[in-house]
């Protein structure tokens, strides 16, 4: 099955052209973010709109059909953030210059984790680079995100 692209254009709009996981602007990316789907469909995962979700090339990749994450202060495996379940504000804030994101809660940690959300562990962190620069652009962070 494949979303049509009246869906995909509703998907964009719902999520404010943000990708749901890390909060990139699609509109400073290079390339136009992918259609997640948050149970992906080789675990059954279908394709209404409450299982899509906004993804940039990096978080679809680093998501690609894992759903669960470990949280990393207490070693249990849980279910990664879902954009449609639960409200990106209470499970992540940004640090205080804006440049990382911080899981403050053991789903925000273990999906800070799976995703290697600030490059911590691959890239030298070239997502926290390229988030530096969308600052001097004034499009990062998202307004309504909270900060440290």
């Amino acid at each position: 099955m494949t979303v049509n692209d009246a869906s995909k254009k509703l998907i964009r709009q719902r999520a404010k052209f943000l990708c749901e996981y890390c909060h990139s602007s699609e509109e400073a990316s290079a390339a136009l973010f992918s259609i997640d789907h948050i149970v992906p469909q080789s675990l059954g995962g279908s394709d209404d709109s409450d299982n899509l979700a906004l993804a940039c090339q990096r978080c679809n990749g680093y998501r690609y059909n894992f759903t669960t994450g470990i949280d990393p202060d207490t070693g249990q495996m849980l279910s990664l953030f879902n954009p449609r379940q639960q409200k990106w504000c209470e499970h992540f804030i940004w640090s205080a210059d804006g440049l990382k994101i911080i899981g403050i809660t053991s789903v925000g940690r273990a999906t800070c984790n799976r995703l290697d959300l600030n490059d911590e562990r691959h890239n030298e962190g070239s997502i926290v680079k390229a988030r530096r620069l969308c600052m001097k652009g004034g499009w990062h962070p998202p307004d309504e995100d909270p900060r440290q």
